[in-house]
Order: structure tokens, then sequence, then C-alpha cells
């Protein structure tokens, strides 16, 4: 992959990675002759960030890419009251301990996607609790909320649209908000040299509150992109499922299979702009593979290669091949030449039931087995799957409801395959 220009504005907007620009030709020079130190906050509401965090990640890792060095903030202050952009209600405050955890969390995180080795770019993570701890309420009024209206407050979409909703309203805790991330970026301008802030496009309120701050403190001009929301085709945010959980980044959260397989079935017509957002190939070579897909959206080839992107991305190579895997598992694929040490860590993620091996050894029936699984409700149940030709184990369809499934039938070390149907599969483990 060659390297980016400096200037990478163009680049990110083809990608449709850009919603707004302050002073764009003047940040693109800035760019272009040197390197501009920025940020991105998140707000540690949980262990793990989600996917909707990875927009500013991925702007900022492009952004590391060309020479610019990123600051990633743990908003450890201005977590403990929660932005109101974008949301329509007030979120729950939390406790120290829970913050404190949660700041751990998304610190172990970020060093996943941002180099922190030293070098002319190098990343930088803080936490903003470090400059807010101990500042008090006057001296905060004094030193910045004299610097900002009311007017000017009010004017910002974020602050607006909870004033005209009668229900929820917004209160005077969310309505400081963004007095603090605007303080964020003028000790960020001062103590990193940081020019520039990346965040989704709810954030453009108080992005440019910074800049006004900076300016009316006889500051350095300051810079804010911001970029699309990630929304799915009813135009709700992305990042949770049908369910409604959220699709997390940490593998103990959410199963690299499972974040692989929400990104395979993403709607045909998002496809192509999500990978374009987040594939780090050449932009000809990702027109060529969605040439491809619109080809026949039938057979899903953008959203597979997106998921396999996005995938090795957050979850690395070894993340991306169990995904594959229990993909391959799932859609009627045998075990073919896998060893116990690749599906050990699938166990869960396709579900899985023990037996001994002296079980094995002695053949156990396979409708009591299809029970014991949970893949059949009751030996009747079974019987009827097996007489319609619904029941396999491994690549053999078992047409016998007297059949014993033993250790000849294991397809690794310890593991074998029991299929109920089209969508409904078992690991059996011999212990």
């Amino acid at each position: 992959m060659s390297a980016p220009t400096r200037n990478i504005l163009p680049e990110l907007e083809a990608r449709g990675l850009i919603a707004d620009v302050s002073n764009r030709d003047e940040l693109g020079a800035a760019m272009a002759a040197g390197n501009v130190p920025h940020y991105a906050g998140h707000d540690p509401t949980a262990t793990s960030l989600h996917v909707g965090h990875l927009i500013p990640i991925v702007i900022q890792r492009r952004l590391q890419l060309a020479g610019h060095s990123p600051i990633a903030v743990v908003g450890g202050a201005t977590g403990m009251i929660g932005d109101p952009s974008g949301r329509s209600a007030e979120r729950n405050l939390l406790d120290r301990e829970t913050l404190a955890a949660n700041v751990a969390g998304i610190r172990a995180q970020l060093a996943r996607f941002l180099d922190f080795d030293p070098g002319p770019a190098a990343a930088t993570l803080t936490n903003n609790a470090d400059w807010f701890e101990g500042v008090g309420f006057i001296d905060f009024l004094r030193d910045v909320g004299k610097h900002v209206t009311v007017n000017y407050m009010l004017a910002k979409e974020s602050v607006r649209s909870r004033l005209e909703d009668r229900d929820s309203g917004l209160s005077f805790t969310e309505f400081s908000y963004m007095l603090l991330q605007a303080w964020d970026f003028v000790v960020l301008s001062r103590q990193h040299a940081c020019r520039l802030q990346v965040g989704g496009s709810d954030q453009w309120g108080n992005i440019t509150a910074g800049i006004e701050l900076s300016r009316k403190l006889g500051g350095p001009q300051l810079w804010g992109v911001t970029a699309p929301l990630l929304l799915d085709a009813s135009g709700e945010k992305m990042g949770k499922t049908s369910t409604g959980e959220r699709v997390w980044l940490d593998p103990a959260r959410t199963t690299p299979y499972a974040f692989y397989q929400y990104f395979v079935n993403v709607d045909d017509a998002l496809a192509p702009s999500l990978l374009k957002k987040f594939s780090f190939r050449p932009l000809a070579e990702l027109d060529e593979v969605i040439a491809t897909h619109d080809a026949d959206r039938s057979k899903r080839h953008c959203q597979r290669e997106l998921a396999r992107d996005i995938t090795r991305w957050v979850h690395g190579d070894e993340g991306l091949r169990r995904a594959e895997v229990a993909t391959r598992l799932m859609f009627g694929g045998g075990l073919g030449d896998l060893r116990d040490a690749d599906l050990d860590p699938l166990a869960s993620e396709i579900g899985c039931t023990e037996v001994t091996r002296g079980e094995l050894d002695a053949g156990i029936g396979v409708v009591d087995l299809l029970v014991k699984s949970t893949l059949c409700s009751s030996k009747g149940e079974a019987r009827r799957l097996i007489g319609q030709g619904g029941v396999s184990v491994g690549d053999e369809r078992v047409t016998a409801v007297d059949r014993s499934i033993t250790t000849a039938d294991l397809g690794t070390e310890s593991y074998l395959l029991l299929r109920s149907g089209k969508k409904h599969y078992r690991l059996i483990k011999a212990v």
C-alpha cells in the first residue's frame, strides 16, 4: 500500500468520511506542510467501544498513516456527565468505580487501532480527568464560561433539539458539556500542539465551540472535521443487532463470528459505502469489488469483503480466521482439515455438548445425542427429523434411527459436528 499524501482531505472525502470541515483550504495547507496533531474523544460509558466509535478511529488511523499524530482522549471527566449530542434523553450518571473500569477497558482497546510506538507520528493516549481534576466551579466559570455566550450555545443543534423536546428537556449538567469539550480542545492545543478535532457529525457543535473558545482566548487557529453518522437502511444509528444488542469491539462481548456476521448481513445498498470507509485497500481496488458486487448482489461479494477487512482490523488475523471457520460450519461446511486447536475457541460461539470418550467408545444412539445436545426437544422429534433426512454427522446424512455415534465419527481429535435441519448444529466434544 503506497503512502498517502499528507493532505488526505480529498482521500477522506472520496471514502465518504467527511460531512463538515472548518476552513478546509487552510487545514489542507497545514496538512501538506507538516504534522497536524489531532484528537478524538471517547466517553467511557462502557468497558468497551462499539461499532459506532469506529468512524473517528478510522479517520485518526488514516491521518496517522499520512504523518499526523493522533491523540486519543478518554473522557474520565466528561464521562461523568454525558454528551447530549445526538441523544434524545439524558445518560445515566456513572459512579467513580464504574468509570475507572470503563476507562481502563477503552484505553486497552485504543492501543489496538493506533500506533503508540515511538516515531514521528506516534499516538498519545490521555484522560481529560487529568486537567479537570481539582478545577473549581468558580474558576471554570471565570476562565472559560465568560468567553462563551448562552446565545451561542443555544444556537447549536445538539442543544436546540433537546430544548424543543418538552418531555425530556435538557439538564444544566448536559448543557455544560459543550464548554467542557471546548476546554478539552484548548488544553490539548496548549499541551500537545493539537490543532484538529475529528468526530461524528453530531459533534460539530461541540467542535466548533472549541474552535471559538481558542480564538477568544487568543490561542492558535484550530480546525474540525466530522464524518457522517453510520446509519442503517431504516435511518437509525448502526451498531446494534436486530435484537437490539450492541456490536462491541471487545471479543468477550461480541464474538469475532458475531461481529463478522453483522457486516456480512448489512443492506446491499450500504455495503459499498461501508467498504470504502473501513477498508484500507486503495480506492481503485475497492471500485473493482463494488463493480463485482453490483453485477450480482445476491452473492453479497461486497459484504463479504467488508466483513473480512473490518474483522481483520478489529480482531486480527486469528479473529478473522475463527469467524470464517464458524461461518463455514454454519452454512453447511464440514470440519475438513481443522484440528482441536481450531475449534476450542469456537465452542462457545457454535454451541458444544460434551460426552465422555467412554460413551463414544461404546456408541451413543443418534436419537439420544440429538436430545442431549438440545438440537431436538424429544426423541419423537429426533426420529421424525431423521426420517425426513434432516440429520447429519459431519458430511454424512443419517438414514437410520438406530444409528450409533462412535469415536470413528470424530472429525478432529475430539470433535464431531452434528446437524439438525439446515441451520441448526452443535459441536460434540469427547472429553
